[in-house]
């Protein structure tokens, strides 16, 4: 705003300033347009419904909280890590290429954080991997942050109605590209992600799918992969048939009694938490019910990181991860 100039200064100094002060309107005016111009050829206003939650864009947002491993390691993927502000709920490490920039984001919280800390990290925008992220009964709401003048995303794996998963992975990493106005990273990634699923599918396309049976977590009832998610997809991708693919979600839990009916050849035990997989195997080769299931009998399994199986970047490496496990002559160079 130009100043104020006493009446008794003379005409001719009261002349350049005026010239200035207008320079310095024209200069502010030319920079809003130039900057206006620039958000729009970045793709900005953008809108996008997430999960049922309608939100425009006028700019990439700057100070962002993560929730849930998954949603960091894409952030980072696409080299957002200075956007972040916190982040928080780490399932395993992070893969080590992200280690550097992860060190260089505030922890929040070990698990979910509260409300008021993440309030307290002044954000402009909060990304939660699974819909606990946004619980009503801890005050994390999607609302609630609303209300605060913070916009949201859920990754959609907790809300995707589609059958075809990985077509969800690529949609979010290409709507969050979009959010942060660099779609051209997020496409590339994307260009990268298909190549690597199609390489896996030509080293697979000869071979019978092997039965597998997910454990994840579970005494009284096996807590398991169902036909919904990223999770079931992986399976499939990988060379085999998940024994619970009519399980209508992404995770759920199934009787032991179906496991044995079911007959899987092949386990894949889901790393993460308190348990170890030496615990979680055990369980299963000392559990008299289970003698009789072939993968047991072969002792065969599978191990994936839970970050590994969940919708995140990591999934094309994992799905060529999970075929080596499950088909290793096929897949040794």
């Amino acid at each position: 705003m130009p100043r104020r100039t006493p009446a008794l200064i003379a005409a001719a100094v009261l002349l350049p300033l005026a010239l200035t002060a207008c320079s310095a309107s024209e200069t502010s005016t030319d920079a809003k347009g130039r900057s206006e111009a620039s958000a729009k050829s970045d793709g900005f206003p953008y809108t996008v419904t997430n999960c049922g939650v309608t939100s425009t864009f006028k700019a990439p947002p700057k100070r962002v909280v993560t929730m849930n491993q998954h949603v960091t390691e894409i952030m980072l993927e696409l080299g957002l890590a200075k956007s972040l502000v916190g982040t928080a709920y780490l399932d395993d490490k992070v893969l080590p290429k992200y280690e550097k920039d992860y060190a260089s984001v505030p922890v929040i919280a070990k698990e979910y954080p509260s409300y008021e800390q993440v309030l307290a990290t002044n954000p402009d925008f909060v990304y939660g991997g699974y819909a606990s992220a946004f619980a009503a009964g801890d005050g994390r709401s999607r609302e609630a942050l609303k209300k605060s003048g913070i916009e949201s995303r859920l990754n959609t794996e907790s809300c995707a109605k589609a059958d075809t998963p990985m077509e969800t992975l690529y949609e979010e990493v290409r709507e969050v590209g979009r959010t942060f106005g660099i779609a051209d990273r997020a496409e590339a990634w994307i260009k990268q992600a298909k190549a690597d699923n199609a390489a896996t599918a030509e080293k697979l396309k000869d071979l019978k799918p092997l039965p597998v049976f997910v454990y994840d977590s579970g005494d009284k009832t096996a807590f398991t992969a169902g036909g919904k998610g990223i999770g079931n997809e992986l399976i499939k991708r990988a060379g085999g048939t998940n024994i619970f693919a009519d399980l209508d979600k992404s995770f759920g839990d199934a009787s032991w009694e179906n496991v044995v009916a079911r007959k899987p050849e092949a386990i894949v035990i889901y790393d993460y938490g308190a348990t170890t997989v030496a615990q979680k195997k055990k369980r299963l080769l000392t559990d008299p019910a289970l003698a009789d299931v072939p993968a047991i009998k072969n002792k065969r399994f599978a191990v994936m990181p839970l970050s590994d199986v969940v919708l995140g970047v990591r999934v094309p490496a994992a799905v060529d991860k999970l075929a080596a496990q499950l088909h290793p002559a096929a897949t040794t160079p």
